[in-house]
C-alpha cells in the first residue's frame, strides 16, 4: 500500500522485552526465571472450582453478564468494600476483564485524552508508558531512588524513596492521572501510609486521578502491610483500584481481573469494554467467585489463602537471595510482587564492554550473555523505565521466585557452576 499502514498510536512501542527475552530463554534451554508466573499448581480450592463450573451447569458455557459474572462482581464487591471502608455497588462499581491488563488498558483509554499529562513512577511495569501514549497522553517520569549510601550492606527496597519536592513539581494544571503500583514491579517496594498520603494530598490538591495496580496486594513480606490508596480520606472518588485473579489465586492463565471505582468513572470504562471485548469467559469467572467467597468466609484466619501464600513465596524469595549473592549479585529485597532486583554492577566493573546493538543497556547485554552462557533468564530493569532514565537502571536485573522446588535446584545448579568458574 502506498498509505501508511500502522495507525499513528503504534508508533514507537512496538519493542517488547517478553518476546525477546522468552524466545532467547527457549533456544538456549536456560532455567527461566525472567517471566511473572509460577510454575507450581494453584490451590485446589480453585481448580476444584473450575471443573465444577465447566460440568456442574450447562449455561456457564453461554454468554453471562457483560460487564461481569453477577456471583463474582457480587462477592468483589462485599470482599473489597470490607477492605476500602466503601460500601460498593456491585452493579455500578465493579467491572470485571480481561486480566489486569483489561482494566488498565480500559482506564487509560476511558479517561486519559489527547494532550493529558500522566505521572509514572520509575521503575514501572512496562505497559503503563505505551497504554499512556495510545490513549494520546504524555507519560511524566519520577523516579523512586536508593539510598545515597553504598557500604556493601544489602538493601530493601523500602529504601528507595520518591522525592517529595521532585514529585510535587510533576503535577502541572495538564496532569490527568497518576499510575502507582504497589507492591511495585519489579523492585517490590510496598509503599507505606506516609508515602500514599503524600501522593493522594497531591491529587486532591490538583484534582488529578489515580489508576492504582495493586495485582500483587496479597504477597507481601516481612510483616509489611498492603494499603489500598483508595482507603485514604478522599480518594475513592478519584481512584481506580485494580485486581488480578492470577496474582490472587496463581492463576495467570485464566486472565481474569477487575477494576473497581466511583459509577461516575466507572461508566466510561463500561463504554469502552461495551464496545470492544464486551465479554469475559464465563467459567473462570465462576471459578474466581467461588474462591473468593471462600477467601472471604476465612478472611484473617490462618486457614487462608491470604495467609499461607505469602509465607510460602518469602521463602523461595530467601532462597533465591542467598543463592544470587555466592556469584556476587546483591539483591534488592523486596517487600512484595514475584520478583527481585539484582545489582550487577561488580560484574559491569570486570566484563563493560558485552557485545550488543548500539545504544543498547548493559542490563539487557549481560542478560543475553547470560542466558547464552550460564543458562539462566532474567529481564532488564532498564525495560521498566523512561529513555531518558535507563542509564540509571542498567545496572540491575529483576529475577522471579514465584518458582517451584525443581526450578529452584536447577538454578541453584546453574549458579554452583558459575561460582566454580569464578573461583578458578
Amino acid at each position: 500500500m502506498s498509505k501508511q499502514v500502522q495507525a499513528r498510536r503504534l508508533e514507537g512501542i512496538d519493542k517488547n522485552p517478553w518476546v525477546e527475552f522468552s524466545q532467547l530463554a527457549n533456544e538456549n534451554e536456560a532455567v527461566n526465571l525472567g517471566q511473572g508466573f509460577p510454575d507450581f499448581a494453584p490451590p485446589e480450592f480453585s481448580t476444584e472450582a473450575f471443573r465444577q463450573a465447566v460440568t456442574r451447569d450447562i449455561m456457564l458455557n453461554q454468554y453471562t453478564r457483560g460487564y461481569g459474572h453477577p456471583p463474582l462482581v457480587k462477592v468483589l464487591a462485599q470482599f473489597f468494600g470490607k477492605l476500602l471502608k466503601q460500601d460498593i455497588d456491585p452493579l455500578k462499581d465493579v467491572l470485571v476483564t480481561v486480566g489486569a491488563y483489561g482494566a488498565l488498558f480500559y482506564a487509560f483509554q476511558a479517561l486519559v485524552d489527547e494532550g493529558d499529562e500522566v505521572i509514572l513512577i520509575e521503575p514501572y511495569f512496562d505497559c503503563y508508558e505505551p497504554m499512556t501514549k495510545m490513549a494520546g497522553g504524555r507519560p511524566v517520569f519520577v523516579s523512586l531512588k536508593p539510598p545515597p549510601s553504598d557500604d556493601g550492606k544489602m538493601i530493601s527496597s523500602d529504601d528507595w524513596k520518591l522525592d517529595p519536592d521532585e514529585l510535587a513539581s510533576k503535577f502541572t494544571p495538564r496532569t490527568k492521572a497518576i499510575v502507582i503500583n504497589s507492591p511495585n514491579n519489579p523492585l517490590g517496594k510496598v509503599f507505606s501510609k506516609e508515602e500514599l498520603e503524600l501522593i493522594a494530598n497531591l491529587c486532591k490538591k490538583h484534582d488529578v486521578l489515580c489508576f492504582s495496580d495493586e495485582v500483587y496486594q496479597w504477597l507481601v513480606y516481612d510483616e509489611k502491610k498492603h494499603i489500598s490508596i483508595a482507603s485514604l480520606p478522599g480518594m475513592w472518588e478519584r481512584t481506580l483500584t485494580i485486581g488480578s485473579a492470577g496474582k490472587t489465586f496463581s492463576v495467570t492463565g485464566w486472565k481474569v481481573g477487575w477494576v473497581l471505582g466511583p459509577n461516575y468513572l466507572m461508566k466510561h470504562l463500561r463504554t469502552v469494554h461495551q464496545n470492544s471485548l464486551y465479554h469475559c469467559p464465563t467459567q473462570t469467572q465462576e471459578a474466581v467467585s467461588s474462591s473468593f467467597s471462600r477467601e472471604l468466609r476465612l478472611f484473617g484466619d490462618p486457614d487462608s489463602y491470604f495467609v499461607q501464600l505469602p509465607k510460602d513465596v518469602q521463602k523461595r524469595r530467601d532462597h533465591m537471595m542467598n543463592s544470587l549473592q555466592t556469584i556476587g549479585m546483591r539483591p534488592i529485597v523486596p517487600q512484595g510482587t514475584y520478583f527481585l532486583m539484582a545489582d550487577i554492577s561488580s560484574f559491569k566493573k570486570k566484563m563493560p564492554n558485552l557485545p550488543g546493538s548500539e545504544g543498547e543497556a548493559y542490563d539487557s547485554r549481560f542478560i543475553k550473555w547470560m542466558i547464552k552462557n550460564k543458562g539462566l533468564v532474567a529481564i532488564p530493569v532498564s525495560a521498566f523505565c523512561s529513555s531518558e532514565q535507563k542509564e540509571h537502571f542498567e545496572n540491575y536485573i529483576r529475577f522471579c521466585f514465584m518458582k517451584n522446588d525443581s526450578t529452584l535446584k536447577a538454578m541453584d545448579d546453574k549458579l554452583q557452576q558459575w561460582k566454580k568458574e569464578l573461583e578458578a
